[in-house]
């Protein structure tokens, strides 16, 4: 019961952009360590892929929910939990000599995402325990 409440909240969707930003953290950590090694080629997370794939199942996931309410059928699967399960289509090789100012731009940008995803999300958790406890 708890679990499909949270599923139509924003939680399961700030989810996602945290492993999603955390995945690229490590994406763009790599390329950084490997800079100056001879033939390397710097990598990224297509982060359009990943907004598109988000959208998508948002929509979906509303889909249901409307649906749901006229048929008050249960159904436990959620399309915004699936969208970061295969990162792996999501990453490319951008074939360029990137340069070291390119890779810490993009990391903190990434960095940037992660903090206001967390941030978001704390702030959900903090309104649904006030609402729990009565506090709101």
């Amino acid at each position: 019961m708890l679990s499909s409440l949270l599923q139509n909240t924003a939680i399961p969707v700030l989810e996602q952009v945290v492993n999603f930003a955390q995945a690229r953290h490590n994406v763009l950590a790599g390329n950084i360590a490997n800079i100056d090694t001879p033939g390397y080629r710097m990598r990224d997370l297509s982060t359009e892929k990943f907004q598109s794939r988000l959208k998508a199942a948002i929509s979906q996931r509303d889909q249901i929910q409307s649906s749901l309410s006229v048929s008050l059928g249960h159904t436990s699967e959620n399309p915004v939990n699936e969208v970061g399960s295969s990162l792996a289509d999501m990453l490319h090789h951008d074939d360029t000599n990137g340069n070291l100012e390119t890779q810490i731009t993009a990391v903190a940008k990434n960095e940037l995402q992660h903090n206001m995803a967390i941030s978001i999300m704390s702030s959900q958790f903090r309104l649904l325990q006030a609402a729990i406890s009565e506090r709101a």
